[in-house]
């Protein structure tokens, strides 16, 4: 089953039937509430990326280290989450941040999916927004833990030498050309650089299928390889691995990504277009 759903898909649905999450979040602007209060879909709940869909610790944890069960699961009953509910997660940035929360809820038993180019496929349809708050009934879910699905920063390190470890990052900060966000640039040995631009059209929408397979198999990515994706700090791989899924490939995420591999001391750094650095 596809982990996308489209404007049409949505708006056809009773809206009774479903629970849409507002996850609003961009490097630039972390806090997009104001933006959800001046205009969001129907019915559609706010989401703190930074607080809800993140913990915050010690810097070699990454910026944004995945929370306890606890954490989310106490979120989504803010969120008005009931077992068994079906959930529609949305955003304004390309599915980025709204596919972190599917990552998350996925892999803790709900059955969630994301808008296929998100606030603006919407508003481009002609389809109603209003403007406030919703305050939805706490509900009562409960999450399960997740099996799986998660490197640690060694099984990251160690992942190239039996499969594909992906960086999702822009190119230039693969190739460690610039760095704005942590304290070394470049990229961790081993891993090819697919970038999130390179996954969906203008619009904002995912590639067709036989697009993202050229994109994929380009890296040696093909359904019996095992795969695996990094980021910056976790918010874009969950991207890439959604976008994955959608042509049947199971993709790890190492949630801490760049900015706990840079902020551990020790850890080895590739610079250059090349898995293994400028040297390779």
């Amino acid at each position: 089953m596809s982990a996308l759903v489209s404007v049409a898909e949505l708006s056809a649905l009773d809206p009774a039937a479903v629970r849409i999450l507002d996850v609003r979040w961009s490097l630039s602007e972390p806090d997009g509430h104001a933006a959800y209060t001046e205009g969001h879909l129907p019915g559609a709940v706010w989401v703190d990326l930074e607080h809800e869909l993140s913990a915050h610790g010690l810097p070699h944890e990454g910026r944004h280290p995945v929370p306890d069960l606890k954490t989310l699961q106490a979120a989504a009953r803010r969120w008005g989450l009931d077992d068994g509910a079906t959930v529609v997660a949305y955003d304004d940035a390309n599915g980025l941040p709204a596919a972190r929360a599917w990552w998350l809820l996925h892999r803790a038993g709900v059955d969630i999916r994301v808008l296929d180019g998100g606030l603006s496929a919407w508003i481009a349809a002609g389809l109603p927004v209003e403007r406030g708050e919703v305050e939805p009934t706490p509900g009562t879910i409960t999450l399960t833990a997740p099996a799986g699905g998660e490197l640690t920063i060694d099984e990251a390190a160690a992942f190239p030498a039996h499969g594909v470890l992906i960086d999702a990052r822009a190119p230039e900060r693969y190739r460690g050309e610039v760095e704005p966000l942590d304290p070394v640039a470049g990229h961790i040995p081993g891993a090819v650089n697919v970038p999130m631009t390179a996954l969906v059209d203008a619009d904002g929408t995912v590639k067709t299928p036989a697009a993202l397979r050229a994109v994929f198999a380009g890296v040696g990515v093909t359904e019996d390889v095992p795969v695996a994706v990094y980021c910056g700090s976790g918010v874009t791989a969950a991207h890439t691995a959604l976008v994955l899924g959608e042509i049947g490939i199971r993709a790890d995420v190492f949630a801490g990504s760049w900015s706990a591999w840079s902020n551990t001391p020790g850890r080895p750094v590739a610079t250059g277009p090349s898995p293994g650095g400028a040297g390779d």
